[in-house]
């Protein structure tokens, strides 16, 4: 059975640009100098916001969050620890990232580029390139747990008049908020702790770096042979949906999540198809059309722009611009995921000569069996 999808529906899941909304007292570090005019953004799930005041795109679960970070040249997020997964997109601008106790170990990040920091580490990146940075990013899980700052920050915070509640609530002395018992309050990690967290080495943080120069883009799908077929993927972390055999994702350590980079020239399309999963596109560049093939819903999606397909929906992705659609596919799981596309689509790409094996692959048709004894 497919989910028939309204337009009414399929415009309430589309977060254009311009509907992204930031929160400027997220986090404790909202009030030190050089971190002060920092943005975040909760595009799908409430991410690890500590404030009230956060808007929430599509608090829907997914089964992981979509966030966003944009600041000014020379801004500092500082060190924090996550539980779950963080994966950060650099889409605009040129990034430090860093790691460690005391964030002694940096690396750089540019347009394109896609780092994925360990749990249970230090963590913080500064906009080091000369204009305004924006990087997009997925955490794991639908309660990601919130964060832990930095001993250093935790104490600087508490002259400005902040502190975090054991709830990850924000509490600002300045608007009358009432500072909770020691017990009620998440207080500074003990040195002890901190000296214990582990070493992450260069060479592992570099092995969770998928640069946009080193993307192994290949035809992914069932329709490569087919006139307007060919859209291309590039694996990025876990087992997303390609149906290339050929395809290895660089990062692969559980994230509770996929992701992968899909690419469609203009003219391209992809589909109808349908997932399990639900699936979220994350548009980094170029233009597209989404239709539900089940109704008469249709999107148009531009770079910058995130849309969360809902499980079970038939649906066509086509580039519609002059410029190929670069878009970062997130699915839940760090299981295979398995598109079902239409039986007009199966039967043209049999008739081009191709066919999908028994584990889901695109091989030669003529090789491929039919077996008898399947139950």
């Amino acid at each position: 059975m497919t989910t028939p999808i309204t337009q009414n529906i399929a415009d309430a899941r589309h977060i254009k640009r311009d509907d992204y909304v930031s929160c400027t007292v997220a986090f404790i570090d909202c009030k030190k100098p050089g971190s002060d005019t920092k943005e975040n953004y909760s595009i799908i799930g409430p991410g690890v916001t500590s404030s009230d005041d956060q808007v929430i795109n599509l608090p829907e679960a997914h089964g992981f969050n979509i966030g966003a970070a944009a600041m000014p040249h020379g801004i500092t997020n500082n060190l924090h620890i996550h539980f779950t997964a963080e994966v950060f997109i650099v889409q605009a601008g040129e990034w430090t990232f860093r790691w460690g106790s005391n964030g002694e170990n940096e690396v750089t990040g540019r347009k394109g580029d896609i780092v994925s920091v360990p749990t249970w580490i230090f963590r913080g990146f500064t906009n080091t390139g000369p204009d305004d940075g924006w990087l997009f990013t997925i955490l794991g899980g639908d309660n990601t747990g919130g964060v832990i700052f930095h001993p250093e920050i935790i104490r600087e915070a508490a002259d400005y008049g902040l502190y975090i509640s054991s709830e990850n609530r924000l509490i600002d002395t300045s608007r009358g908020d009432e500072v909770p018992p020691e017990s009620g309050r998440i207080p500074p990690l003990p040195d002890e702790d901190v000296a214990a967290l582990r070493n992450v080495s260069r060479n592992e943080m570099m092995s969770r770096i998928v640069a946009a120069d080193a993307r192994d883009f290949r035809p992914a799908f069932i329709d490569q042979s087919l006139p307007t077929g060919g859209a291309q993927i590039a694996p990025v972390i876990g087992h997303g949906m390609t149906q290339n055999r050929d395809h290895a994702a660089p990062i692969t350590n559980p994230h509770g999540f996929s992701a992968e980079w899909l690419r469609i020239e203009p003219g391209q399309s992809v589909g109808p198809f349908l997932l399990d999963e639900k699936m979220v596109l994350m548009m980094h560049e170029g233009q597209a059309r989404l239709d539900y093939t089940d109704g008469d819903a249709s999107v148009t999606l531009n770079a910058w722009d995130t849309y969360s397909v809902p499980g079970g929906a038939n649906r066509t992705l086509t580039a519609t611009g002059d410029t190929p659609v670069e878009a970062l596919v997130v699915l839940s799981g760090d299981h295979r995921k398995r598109p079902v596309f239409a039986a007009e689509v199966l039967d043209a790409a049999q008739d081009a000569g191709l066919g999908l094996d028994a584990g889901g692959f695109v091989a030669k048709a003529s090789l491929l069996p039919i077996y008898g004894r399947a139950g």
